[in-house]
């Protein structure tokens, strides 16, 4: 049984954003109006953020992809009253979104504000309703969504190799962001796999996870950039 994860190497990321592009076009996540991104209430599953160290003209600016960590101890998945986020058995925190009922616990239990709750029926701008993926639902007002780690892809990956008689293997399948990446930066893969490269990666001197001293123990693992010690 695989335990899927990923490393994301701040020192290769430029953070030209295409994991994200990536990441909304393969998911169906719809655009909001500024006025709504205003107010909150952005839809991005993948967002881009800026950490900004030290002061003009001797400043140094960090980009990098934060997305549902997937969690070996999650927050959401322990307060949600109707069991419609949980942690599958390769690991991964899924969502149910017939289940959800939009109390929004999970998003307040989140330590690192990654899940969306859609106020809003999505809305395409006209001819652009062809972009969307038929492999994806389109999610409704009043749930809660998330980074899914691509599962229609998984699934796919799954049942081919159900087909040919054999597991599911590391490097059967692989997340859009991780796929569209210019710069190699995102490596996704069998945590529990000690021969691939996202288990050698995550055991690197620069291995870092977000706010792991809260012990969510995250499967989303950073790089820090060369040369950085903190």
């Amino acid at each position: 049984m695989s335990r899927w994860g990923m490393v994301v190497d701040l020192g290769a990321c430029t953070g030209c954003g295409a994991c994200g592009v990536a990441c909304r076009q393969e998911n169906n996540v719809p655009d909001v109006d500024e006025r709504t991104w205003r107010n909150g209430r952005q839809r991005d599953w993948l967002q881009l953020v800026t950490k900004v160290e030290g002061r003009y003209h001797d400043a140094q600016v960090e980009s990098y992809p934060l997305m549902c960590l997937h969690c070996d101890d999650a927050p959401c998945t322990k307060v949600c009253p109707v069991g419609a986020t949980y942690s599958d058995e390769e690991g991964l925190v899924a969502q149910i979104y017939d289940r959800c009922i939009g109390c929004r616990y999970c998003t307040n239990a989140c330590p690192y504000s990654v899940k969306t709750f859609n106020w809003l029926d999505p809305v395409w701008p006209q001819g652009t309703e062809r972009r969307q993926n038929p492999d994806v639902s389109v999610r409704p007002r009043g749930v809660v969504e998330k980074c899914t780690m691509c599962h229609h892809r998984h699934q796919k990956a799954d049942d081919r190799a159900r087909f040919e008689g054999r597991e599911l293997r590391h490097g059967d399948y692989t997340p859009a962001c991780v796929e569209i990446c210019p710069a190699g930066a995102m490596i996704f893969g069998d945590l529990d796999d000690p021969e691939s490269e996202v288990s050698k990666r995550s055991e690197d001197k620069r291995a870092y996870r977000l706010m792991e001293e809260l012990g969510t123990e995250p499967k989303v693992v950073f790089l820090r950039p060369h040369g950085k010690r903190s």
